[in-house]
């Protein structure tokens, strides 16, 4: 392979499209984010990046919960519009009917097949974002999306974010910890 240099840039190759829930004044409020990832297995933790300026950063600092609730492709554009506007100058509390969980104040949309309610851990400030760390304490699934007691990917149907565009999950390449037994050393 030819390489060349491209510059200094956050770049992954492909990362989920999630709506971070926050209770803001008292009032649910959804924005979108692709910049999260798990942080820990034991006990269980996720991560989000958020620009310090979002609406949503103030509800997480105040109540220190947040939920991550992964929209399926089929709801792309209202996933999209929560992250065109701001909370501070519309109320997006009515695009996603709100529940709440075990913690009360992250809320959890209910369109989303997937949310995970988040007790913040720790924030990390790392310049522009803050990183906001999140203790699992509870997965709430569509019964129709589960399968072995696991979320399943392709029923979810969830919205990957890549180079300014959405995708939609494509084939198995191979099954982890597995096909790589496979390999043959050169």
């Amino acid at each position: 392979m030819d390489k060349i240099t491209i510059g200094a840039m956050p770049y992954m190759s492909v990362m989920p499209t999630l709506l971070v829930g926050a209770n803001v004044n008292g009032k649910p409020n959804y924005m979108t984010a692709a910049w999260a990832t798990v942080a820990c297995m034991a006990p269980p933790m996720v991560c989000v990046a958020i620009n310090k300026t979002r609406y949503t950063a103030k509800g997480i600092e105040e109540n220190k919960t947040f939920s991550l609730n992964v929209p399926s492709a089929k709801d792309v554009v209202a996933a999209d519009h929560c992250g065109l506007v701001s909370g501070a100058n519309e109320d997006k509390s009515k695009i996603y009917k709100s529940f709440y969980g075990k913690l009360k104040t992250a809320p959890l949309a209910e369109e989303c097949p997937v949310n995970i309610e988040c007790r913040l851990f720790k924030s990390v400030d790392c310049g522009s974002h803050l990183l906001y760390i999140g203790e699992v304490v509870e997965i709430h699934a569509d019964r129709s999306c589960v399968a072995d007691k696991k979320p399943d990917t392709v029923k979810i149907d969830p919205i990957v974010y890549a180079q300014s565009a959405y995708w939609h999950v494509g084939t198995q390449a191979g099954k982890a910890f597995s096909i790589g037994k496979e390999y043959q050393k050169k």
